[in-house]
């Protein structure tokens, strides 16, 4: 018997079921080790040595596996075709060696690109040794991580109190989203008008040609900026004849996209689906590592972490069968297309992201899977299938016209495509931009040359330039490829960072900078602009590549980058908070001193009106103050503008209006525990927190209002005849009945909840059980199943996320956003948390996530004054 070990536990009890009683598969439930979050864990004076750790959940998986070695013939490392699957194999092995688990017993490494049985039994054929290089590169990047984390983090700490840490990759990323943002708030608008001529043919065929030339010159599309210009074109246009010059068209391919890899897999999902990069690889996730078909597991796309765009040949020759049967002969390519990757050294994995079998179409697999697995299948299978389809045979058409009116003399052109053939875009259409996709879809009647044009209508339209567009996560990952950084395991890691630590937010899926975020970029150009220049990023992330194809050293690599980012970090120690925020205060001009409505200097108090504003510092972060403190008090939020929908105040406040039956002035604040609405002055004042998702630039009179009448009477309950009343607590948007709170949706809900939902709601809270507190939480997000049976998933609690499996409750870390948790992490944590108590199977599902010895008592919160 050999002990096959895998990273998940639903991949172990899938595999075992193809291999039979001949081996034992094992989950590791991912990296069995880490780097000891502490200061020291890469000791650059030592050859780069580093300190791992074994948490207490692997440990016990560790133990399995060397328990399971005992009675074994060999041990096979079964782990993800990556270099991260690489490197747990690898800790694995440490691990064993360590506890000298191994012997003499034969150790190989087998990879395979899909969970299916022909992929792993071929894999089990051709066994291999750990790859050394692409673990060293693993530690070279490890260690860079580190590096930079635990060591520029705590400058930024030390000299911008409010922030959060600093990543290699990450501040690049930041970088990206705040350079857009500065280009947006340095954009200066243009109008310009363009003008087009409705005509028809001798058989009233109708079309429409924009204007390209006037009076002999070219025109491009700003050339038109006034008014006059326009309306002088149209008033020649008007009394012109017009005339068909030439006409020509030309037959073009258009050739199809290769399959995808994970960045562009992240970027049609994010366009198509409306998935964030993070959900796009839960989802491929799951069809990856398989669903239940004909009572048996299997995965229905290859592997998902990969930057190659080539398939392999029986997958090409599969995919040509399935062309013929599904489009016809036709649609099938007299030879098979190759495509190469962009990439240097495209070892994440070796193939493109496609169907295992090409025969299970969408339609097919739609009744086993749920919408969203659904929809990301359907479009891996449109692409991968299109891929190897014919090109699209598109005939082009473009007409010269010419228009006189006596001596003046204009030119138009009209453009149209027809396809004559669709080939490949049967199956599949690549996301284009709108005025590519008028011009193609528009079809010209027809037009001969020399032939008189009929006028129908002259059309001027008026239109201002925009700025470039905030980034999508679809078009920052984009940018970031393109420029050589990140890879594919890291897009959806990167851009969840970002958000995390309140650098971005992502507002209709655009990423927009926060205040702290465009601090941080500031303040690393300002003193580390060479760690995060583009360039150089890209040519470290080059030399990483060289490493996992053997053609560099890792420590060499290392060593290069660490001389010179210590030596940064040596010079700018004794650099005093005042002379960074002197630095940071021009450096972000245009954000903290945005342009005053009424034309005064922005950078005077108007509040004394003879301080100066600058940057400042406190316990939450950059805002902008007056030097005339304390006697001057003004304060306001980076990036916040004076005026707005009401009235603003000296000291950041703006005034919505009057209070209809108090009479006293509500405003909008901004206080050290956030946003708040307040109602009249002094300690008699009634303040409401704005809720989550409510914003002060937003927020008007009547919402206003309806927050200030919080709680809120709903009606009596049918059966006790006590009030319902609806509110706003520290935990949420509540109804409450007779001593009992239970959570609505949002807080849109407290507002508009009736009398019957309210009692529902409270009729479900029942239903839990008696008891303090508020019951189980619904679950955020299904996990799957424990492999002994029973869902697991993640809630939010009062406490914080975390992990449940009946009633063991497992608290996520630090940091740990909920949506990001795998089934391998939330399994480990559960593990953890049995040891932890002593415990076993759960015995019933969990009603409270209430740690040991915990104590609370829900009450609806109070806004403090800021």
């Amino acid at each position: 018997m050999d002990v096959v070990v895998v990273e998940s536990p639903a991949k172990a009890k899938t595999i075992n079921k193809y291999l039979g009683r001949a081996y034992k598969v094992l989950a590791s439930f991912g990296h069995v080790r880490d780097l000891a979050e502490k200061d020291g864990s890469v000791k650059p004076d030592e050859g780069f040595a580093m300190t791992w750790v074994v948490d207490a959940a692997s440990s016990k998986r560790l133990a399995e596996i060397a328990s399971a070695l005992k009675d074994a013939d060999g041990l096979i490392l079964a782990t993800d075709p990556d270099r991260e699957g690489e490197a747990i194999s690898w800790h694995v092995l440490e691990v064993l060696k360590q506890k000298r688990a191994l012997k003499d017993k034969p150790v190989s490494r087998v990879v395979f690109n899909a969970i299916t049985k022909q992929s792993v039994l071929d894999a089990m054929a051709h066994p291999r040794q750990v790859d050394g290089p692409l673990v060293d590169a693993y530690l070279a990047r490890r260690a860079l991580d580190y590096l930079v984390g635990f060591t520029l983090s705590p400058v930024l700490w030390r000299k911008l109190p409010g922030s959060r840490s600093a990543g290699r990759v990450q501040s690049v990323a930041l970088r990206l989203v705040c350079d857009r943002e500065g280009e947006i708030e340095r954009f200066i608008r243009e109008d310009y008008f363009l003008v087009a001529a409705k005509l028809a043919t001798p058989r009233r065929d109708h079309f429409e040609a924009r204007l390209t030339g006037f009076e002999g010159k070219k025109l491009q599309k700003l050339d038109i900026k006034t008014q006059g210009q326009a309306d002088d074109i149209r008033a020649m246009l008007d009394g012109a004849s017009f005339s068909a010059l030439d006409v020509e068209s030309k037959p073009t391919k258009r050739n199809p996209a290769p399959p995808f890899i994970t960045s562009s897999l992240q970027q049609a999902a994010s366009s198509r689906l409306g998935f964030s990069a993070n959900r796009t690889m839960q989802v491929a996730q799951k069809l990856y590592e398989g669903i239940d078909i004909g009572g048996e597991t299997t995965g229905l796309i290859t592997y998902m972490r990969t930057d190659g765009v080539q398939m392999a040949p029986e997958a090409i020759q599969a995919a040509r069968v399935a062309i013929a049967a599904q489009f016809g002969d036709r649609y099938v390519p007299e030879k098979p297309r190759h495509y190469s990757s962009k990439a240097k050294n495209a070892q994440e994995a070796h193939e493109a992201i496609r169907p295992t079998d090409f025969g299970r179409t969408p339609d097919e697999m739609r009744r086993h899977l749920d919408a969203d697995l659904a929809r990301l299948y359907e479009i891996i299978w449109q692409r991968a299938i299109a891929s190897q389809m014919a090109a699209a045979e598109i005939e082009r058409t473009t007409v010269e016209i010419e228009a006189r009116n006596g001596p003046r003399r204009a030119e138009l052109r009209a453009v149209g495509s027809v396809i004559r053939f669709d080939g490949f875009i049967a199956a599949y259409t690549e996301d284009r931009s709108e005025d590519a996709e008028d011009e193609d879809s528009r079809r010209l009647p027809e037009i001969r040359a020399g032939e008189p044009l009929a006028k129908d209508d002259i059309v001027v339209t008026a239109h201002t330039t925009e700025p470039p567009p905030r980034y999508s996560e679809a078009s920052l990952i984009k940018k970031l490829e393109d420029l050589g950084i990140g890879r594919p395991s890291t897009y959806a890691a990167i851009l969840k960072t970002l958000e995390d630590r309140g650098y971005v937010a992502n507002e209709k899926r655009r990423l927009i900078p926060q205040a702290k975020g465009r601090v941080v970029t500031a303040f690393l150009e300002s003193l580390f602009r060479r760690y995060v220049e583009f360039d150089f990023t890209a040519a470290l992330e080059e030399k990483l590549d060289d490493v996992s194809g053997g053609r560099r050293d890792w420590k060499d690599v290392l060593t290069e980058f660490w001389t010179g980012f210590s030596r940064s970090i040596d010079d700018i120690k004794d650099l005093r908070v005042g002379e960074v925020l002197t630095a940071l205060t021009e450096e972000l001009a245009p954000l903290v001193f945005p342009a005053a409505e009424d034309g005064k200097d922005p950078r005077v108090c108007p509040k004394c009106g003879n301080g100066g504003l600058s940057l400042k510092l406190g316990k939450y972060g950059a805002f902008v103050g007056c030097s005339n403190y304390p006697e001057c008090g003004y304060t306001r939020r980076l990036g916040e503008q004076a005026g707005g929908n009401g009235a603003e105040g000296g000291d950041g406040t703006r005034s919505l209006g009057t209070d209809p039956f108090t009479a006293e002035e509500i405003t909008v604040r901004s206080g050290r525990f956030g946003p708040y609405i307040q109602r009249g002055d002094g300690k008699d004042a009634k303040r409401a927190s704005l809720p989550k998702g409510w914003t002060p630039e937003t927020i008007d009179h009547e919402k206003a209002l309806a927050l200030l009448s919080l709680p809120r009477d709903i009606g009596k309950h049918p059966e006790s005849g006590k009030m319902i009343s609806a509110g706003l607590g520290r935990y949420g948007p509540f109804v409450l009945h007779d001593g009992t709170y239970a959570n609505v949706d949002n807080a849109e809900e407290v507002f508009s909840i009736g009398l019957n939902r309210a009692v529902a709601v409270i009729a479900e809270k029942q239903a839990k059980g008696p008891g303090r507190g508020r019951g189980t939480p619904a679950a955020l997000k299904s996990l799957g199943d424990h492999p002994d049976g029973g869902p697991v998933t993640v809630r939010d609690g009062r406490y914080g996320p975390y992990v449940n499996w009946g009633s063991v409750n497992a608290t996520l870390p630090k940091g740990k956003a909920p949506d990001s948790v795998t089934l391998e992490e939330a399994l480990a944590l559960v593990a953890a948390r049995i040891e932890q108590t002593g415990g076993g199977k759960p015995k019933r599902a969990a009603r409270a996530e209430k740690p040991a010895g915990a104590k609370a008592k829900r009450k609806p919160a109070k806004a403090k004054k800021g």
